[in-house]
């Protein structure tokens, strides 16, 4: 089915309402929250049938939505059995935020060591404007998407092994419930003190503070991610198995006429 838009008519009246059909970014954003918001439970099963009847997408928009949600690890996509959400554990989240804490460290090492005066005041303004934003309490998905920039922006003083390595991880964390760590903790310090001192060291061109106010950062986010996921119940390595999807219908054998 192509992305063009559906025309939808009012319960009530003659006039149509057009509305356009979602993309695969957009169901997968739309999934991606609900996931979030464990409005879907680790272990549910996402099918396809089912969610193109929902948001009135065709199979290849709903298949390249599940494919960006596995890059993420938000689902896991077994063969000839679907789509279902994954069971991440405390220890997984904790120890991809460790690998993070570590790759984004080096990330504000090189950024000190090899960055241009011109990209250090660029990586200072996005900071600041990050400060701003957190001290005015915008949404918490903004500042998200500002951090994510300027880690961008400072991976690219790395080399493209590393740069791969920090995209791979990003994948991976970006999207458990880190939002919601910073949303919950909008009134308080939150990780902006060490943001504020990564941008000192910027100043400074001193390579290992900046490099452990970055990792500072993770490691917050690191701890505010376990929290959350524990308040929602334990999931630890040793919990019980996720639930199976239920067995196929067997017809019964046909009678053999004698």
């Amino acid at each position: 089915m192509a992305d063009t838009v559906k025309v939808s008519r009012r319960p009530k009246g003659d006039d149509a309402v057009v509305s356009p059909v979602p993309t695969a970014d957009d169901l997968a954003q739309i999934l991606r929250t609900r996931i979030q918001k464990s409005e879907l439970a680790s272990g549910e099963w996402l099918r396809e049938v089912k969610l193109c009847s929902e948001f009135g997408v065709g199979r290849s928009i709903v298949r390249r939505a599940l494919r960006a949600l596995a890059d993420d690890g938000l689902i896991e996509i077994e063969e000839n059995r679907g789509a279902r959400v994954s069971a991440t554990t405390v220890e997984e989240v904790f120890d991809l935020y460790e690998v993070r804490a570590a790759l984004y460290g080096l990330a504000a090492r090189f950024a000190c060591l090899r960055g241009s005066d011109v990209r250090i005041r660029s990586i200072q303004a996005k900071i600041d404007r990050m400060l701003k934003d957190a001290a005015d309490n915008v949404p918490a998905e903004q500042t998200i998407e500002l951090s994510e920039l300027i880690f961008s922006e400072m991976s690219e003083c790395a080399s493209s092994d590393a740069q791969r390595m920090i995209e791979a991880i990003r994948r991976k964390t970006r999207f458990h419930f880190s939002y919601v760590a910073l949303a919950l903790n909008a009134t308080g310090p939150g990780p902006f003190q060490h943001w504020q001192q990564v941008r000192e060291a910027l100043s400074e061109r001193d390579p290992d503070k900046a490099s452990q106010s970055a990792r500072d950062v993770l490691y917050f986010m690191q701890g505010e991610v376990a929290r959350i996921m524990l308040s929602r119940g334990p999931r630890l390595i040793a919990d019980t198995p996720l639930p199976q999807p239920p067995a196929p219908k067997r017809r019964p054998a046909a009678k053999r006429n004698r």
